[in-house]
């Protein structure tokens, strides 16, 4: 006779484990690997909105800052409960200032930016820490607090200047995104006419100060020449702060195939960015198409803006906005993953930076539902957490063991300008 006494707790550990929801897998590896964010804009919101005065700014709730539908003043989209809700540990905050700007503004603000990054970090000791390396990073988010690090958006930031570029980094500027939306004079950028068909010399020697320095190589916003001439000189990896797949949505800011091929050689990561235009070819046709009919009517109808106002609204309500989802950011995750691997995908919302968002993904609270996405097509534990942040730890490590490499090397020396 069978003592089933003994034979029941046998039963149970023969039982297989009850599956996990994608939910409770995107939930696990979140809590074990917060999403290190590689571009967020709200220092641009502090600078257009409060002048960078922060005694009446209050980032721990900014779902009172601006207006729905108000182009000219639209809702903030980050605020430190949404960033806790998002799950977010790390986030690079960008110091972005206009690339119409003459280099020595550009100077100017660009250390203003810093200053009140640092400032409002400052501001919530319970909540920030200003981070300046990876080990900075990971000992934040084990106080449960965001790791806040400083990024430069343009390489108009240090005005031509490998001092000055010295200098940001000594400030705590831990990237510098090579262009915005217009050339430098020492590399191009992926929305202006070619002029220099990628780097120039001083441009090559930038990336190799920066490799020298620790600092990361962002190449958002350059085009796919400079893309390709940093990867033939770059020492270590580079990153996309927030860029998408080209071959998903065809805008010259997105990353084409043969970069991405590319990048396992370089250890470098696409941090995907949640900009619809970006993410959804769709939109990127529909607003063509729209800046074409604007240009048609004004054409139609020179000196009589009434008109060409009453005609493009009209052609609005003829045509919708097209819906651009989430998991079409999702789409751009697999594509990267397919021609590069899962080792080169990391999130760079772009935030505050971006004036439409995602369908389930409108401000930094979302996370959770894109790495529910994932895990719902597949994608394992050990894979979101790479994505969140591991990826991101990998890269900063290693441009960090680069730099401790170069030591003994001097500085780069080009002549001061007259």
């Amino acid at each position: 006779m069978k003592n089933w006494a003994l034979m029941v707790p046998l039963l149970v550990l023969a039982q297989p484990a009850q599956a996990q929801t994608a939910q409770e897998v995107a939930s696990a590896a979140l809590t074990e690997a917060p999403v290190w964010d590689g571009h967020n804009d709200v220092p641009e919101q502090l600078r257009e909105r409060f002048k960078d005065i922060l005694a009446d700014f209050d980032f721990t709730d900014t779902t009172s800052v601006g207006t729905a539908g108000d182009a000219a003043n639209p809702p903030m989209q980050t605020d430190l409960q949404r960033l806790h809700q998002g799950m977010v540990g790390a986030q690079f905050w960008s110091v972005y200032v206009s690339a119409n700007l003459p280099e020595p503004q550009a100077v100017q603000a660009t250390l203003e930016q810093i200053d009140v990054a640092k400032r409002l970090i400052a501001k919530y000791p319970d909540d920030m820490a200003l981070a300046l390396t990876a080990d900075q990073v990971q000992a934040a988010m084990k106080q449960g607090k965001i790791a806040s690090l400083i990024g430069m958006e343009g390489g108009h930031s240090i005005g031509s200047s490998l001092a000055v570029l010295r200098q940001t980094y000594a400030l705590g500027a831990r990237y510098m995104t090579l262009t915005h939306s217009k050339n430098t004079p020492w590399a191009d950028s992926s929305t202006d006419a070619p002029a220099h068909n990628g780097l120039t010399d001083f441009g090559r020697k930038v990336v190799q100060e920066m490799n020298r320095l620790g600092m990361l190589v962002d190449l958002s916003h350059v085009s796919e020449m400079t893309m390709q001439d940093v990867l033939d000189v770059a020492a270590a990896p580079v990153i996309f702060s927030h860029s998408g797949a080209r071959g998903i949505d065809g805008h010259p800011r997105n990353v084409p195939d043969s970069v991405l091929r590319r990048l396992p050689g370089n250890g470098g990561i696409v941090m995907v960015v949640s900009y619809p235009t970006f993410v959804k070819e769709t939109v990127r046709q529909y607003l063509a198409d729209r800046a074409g009919e604007k240009a048609r009517l004004a054409s139609l109808y020179p000196g009589a803006p009434d008109q060409v106002t009453e005609g493009l609204g009209k052609w609005d309500r003829a045509h919708p906005v097209p819906a651009a989802t989430l998991a079409d950011m999702a789409d751009h995750i697999d594509r990267i993953r397919t021609i590069s691997g899962i080792d080169h995908i990391g999130i760079g919302g772009d935030f505050d930076g971006i004036e439409t968002t995602l369908e389930g993904m409108k401000d930094v609270s979302g996370y959770p539902a894109l790495f529910t996405e994932l895990a719902r097509r597949g994608y394992s534990k050990a894979d979101l957490e790479k994505i969140s942040s591991g990826n991101m730890f990998r890269v900063m490590r290693a441009a960090e063991a680069y730099a401790a490499s170069q030591t003994s090397k001097p500085p780069i020396e080009t002549p001061a300008a007259d």
